[in-house]
């Protein structure tokens, strides 16, 4: 198969996505969001995705990092992993879904029945492909590298012919995508609204702390500009 990347087509360069079956959600429809700019905000801030796939009949959801170029998501793993594995071996790919969640709040409600979280969700459905482009796969290891911590790639020594022979890579196309989000305050029931129950919401935010240095590093080596930007 061709590694090269296909034409953009009106629909993937369009401001949405186009909803599907698989993407319109059957509760909350008023929460899913299809705008190309949302869905690729929260794929970039978050740094785990969850893989699921079904394996032996049987489904399978395994943590792992990414990396998004345009319209495409990569993953990489060991060529021993049970995954990238299959999909190597299934034509024209592997069925998946992925999906990123970030928790921004615990919402808390007078009533059990009401508690919730504040949260921004993004669920891509879409057949995996194994990337065997040497120059692709570079790009897409670069991508997952920076994807944590930008601009690290260029600071840090290439994957050697070894390391790149035991490393596979996956892509995903944006095609099918929905995301997802909930923000406000509890929904409690107007009876419930006088009980003696505190209720509102606990905001959550991450953040960095200061860099530490490896126990063998160099001294002379300082900490790099963006680190520091963090």
């Amino acid at each position: 198969m061709s590694e090269s990347a296909p034409p953009q087509s009106t629909s993937e360069t369009a401001a949405v996505y186009r909803p599907t079956e698989r993407t319109v959600p059957t509760r909350s429809r008023d929460r899913a969001a299809y705008d190309r700019e949302l869905v690729h905000a929260i794929l970039d801030e978050a740094y785990v995705c969850h893989l699921g796939f079904v394996r032996d009949g049987a489904p399978v959801v395994l943590p792992t990092l990414f990396g998004r170029i345009g319209e495409r998501l990569y993953v990489h793993g060991s060529t021993g992993s049970r995954p990238l594995r299959e999909t190597g071996r299934t034509d024209p790919g592997l069925p998946i879904c992925l999906t990123v969640t970030h928790v921004d709040g615990l919402v808390l409600a007078r009533s059990a029945f009401h508690h919730s979280i504040n949260y921004r969700s993004v669920v891509v459905h879409g057949i995996a492909r194994t990337v065997t482009d040497p120059q692709e796969r570079r790009t897409a290891l670069d991508a997952i590298v920076d994807h944590v911590v930008p601009g690290r790639s260029a600071d840090s020594r290439p994957a050697d012919e070894k390391e790149l022979a035991a490393t596979a890579v996956i892509r995903l196309d944006l095609q099918e995508v929905s995301a997802k989000i909930r923000t406000g305050g509890p929904n409690d029931e107007p009876r419930d609204l006088e009980l003696p129950h505190w209720a509102g919401v606990v905001p959550l935010a991450h953040g960095y702390a200061a860099p530490i240095p490896s126990d063998d590093l160099d001294p002379a080596v300082g900490v790099p500009d963006y680190l520091t930007a963090l």
